[in-house]
């Protein structure tokens, strides 16, 4: 399905060799959260959610280059619109109990990215 003109949340957040495992506790506790409590249909709709998690490459364009020794999260989600955008955050600082954890590991790693970003091209 083609999301054009849909509402893309991503963040890549890199974090050092100490902080993994809190990354993976509280990612853990994320998709079953927002399983729950995330709209399917409707202008608040999330349409896709997905978290990878790779080793930091010291060149991001050769996959046979050496690892740095950090670990990379990848979280991205559509939504249908900026409402679910919006949603999402509100819903975040009122009921995943882990939301004040995020910020504090957030603080601890680097992080790149947008909370809503127009997706101008999307295939299938």
């Amino acid at each position: 399905m083609a999301h054009h003109g849909k509402i893309q949340l991503t963040y890549v957040i890199v974090a050092p060799p100490e902080e993994v495992a809190e990354g993976d506790r509280l990612f853990r506790t994320h998709a079953p959260w927002m399983e729950a409590t995330h709209h399917r249909t409707g202008e608040r709709a999330l349409l896709t959610y997905n978290l990878s998690k790779a080793p930091e490459l010291s060149n991001p364009f050769d996959p046979s280059s050496a690892p740095t020794g950090n670990t990379c999260f990848i979280l991205s989600e559509v939504y249908e619109s900026e409402a679910g955008v919006t949603d999402h955050f509100a819903q975040a600082m009122a009921s995943w109990k882990d939301f004040p954890a995020l910020g504090t590991w957030l603080q601890k790693c680097k992080v790149t990215g947008l909370p809503a970003a127009p997706i101008i091209n999307s295939l299938w």
